[in-house]
This record gives C-alpha cells, sequence and structure tokens, in this order.
C-alpha cells in the first residue's frame, strides 16, 4: 500500500467517523434530550457539548478537514477521484466545519455560559427554545453533509485502486 492510499484510508476512516458520530446522534442522543424536562435537556446539552472538547473528538474532526485536502493533492493525476475528493474536501469544509463552527458552535458558548440554577422555569423554556430548533437544524445539515462525504470518499477509495 502507497502512502497516498494510506492517506485516503484515513481520509476515509476520518470522514466515517465524524459521519457515525452525527448519525449516531441524530438516531439516539437527540431524541432521548427532545423527551427531557427543560432543565435536564439544558443540563444534559452543557454535560455533553463540554464532554466532546476532548482530543478523540479533535483529532477526528479536524484530522478530517486536514486530511480530505492532502488526499486531493496526492490524486491529480486521476481526475475522477481527484473530483470526487475536491467535493467531499469542499463539502466538508463547507457543510461540517464551518456549519459547525458558525451554527452549533455560537449555540453551545450561549448554552455553556448559562448559569442553569440561576434561571426560572420560564427563563429555562426560552433557553431551549433558543437553543434546540437551531442547533437540531445546524445538527442535520453536518449531518447529511458528512453522509454524503463518507458516500465520495468511499467510492473514491474504490476507484483509486481501479486506476
Amino acid at each position: 500500500m502507497t502512502f497516498k492510499n494510506i492517506i485516503l484510508l484515513l481520509s476515509t476512516v476520518s470522514t466515517a467517523l465524524i459521519g457515525g458520530l452525527f448519525y449516531a446522534y441524530s438516531c439516539s442522543v437527540i431524541p432521548g434530550l427532545a423527551r427531557l424536562s427543560d432543565v435536564s435537556f439544558l443540563q444534559s446539552m452543557q454535560s455533553i457539548n463540554r464532554a466532546i472538547l476532548n482530543p478523540l473528538f479533535f483529532a477526528s474532526f479536524m484530522g478530517t478537514l486536514i486530511l480530505l485536502p492532502i488526499s486531493v493533492w496526492f490524486f491529480k493525476e486521476q481526475s475522477t477521484v481527484l473530483y470526487l475528493l475536491l467535493v467531499a474536501a469542499l463539502l466538508y469544509f463547507g457543510g461540517v466545519f464551518l456549519v459547525t463552527v458558525i451554527g452549533n458552535v455560537p449555540l453551545n458558548d450561549l448554552l455553556d455560559g448559562s448559569d442553569l440554577t440561576k434561571l426560572n422555569t420560564e427563563e429555562l423554556t426560552a433557553l431551549r427554545n433558543k437553543f434546540e430548533p437551531g442547533w437540531n437544524f445546524y445538527h442535520r445539515i453536518r449531518t447529511i453533509a458528512s453522509f454524503i462525504c463518507i458516500m465520495l470518499t468511499a467510492y473514491a477509495a474504490i476507484l483509486s485502486r481501479n486506476a
């Protein structure tokens, strides 16, 4: 296996790890949290948002952002593979990374800066209503974008072997 194939493999795996995280979250965590009271929902999201800021998450989230463009460069001689990886890299940058940074992170910061113990019932409901719909909207975008990126990188990996 060549170095460029190893990079493509790592790109595919890291893309799948992030996509899998978002998919699993969509299938289990979001529906589960939706059933909670306002205070329980907000406390849980605060805890989850703090817990995910760890080296393993950053390695796969940022690693994908770095590995996909490197894969594009390595496969510049195989036009179909190059275009699949280029689309995946651009989609990951815009539909996953930027959506997270511009959409989800500011909402996470809003929630993290809230002292839930000092809010009354109406304030908790208002905070949840300010947080939850937008956060879930941005999360759906990045989940769909991640799924498409997985498909593109996996297909590129298959085609790269046939060239």
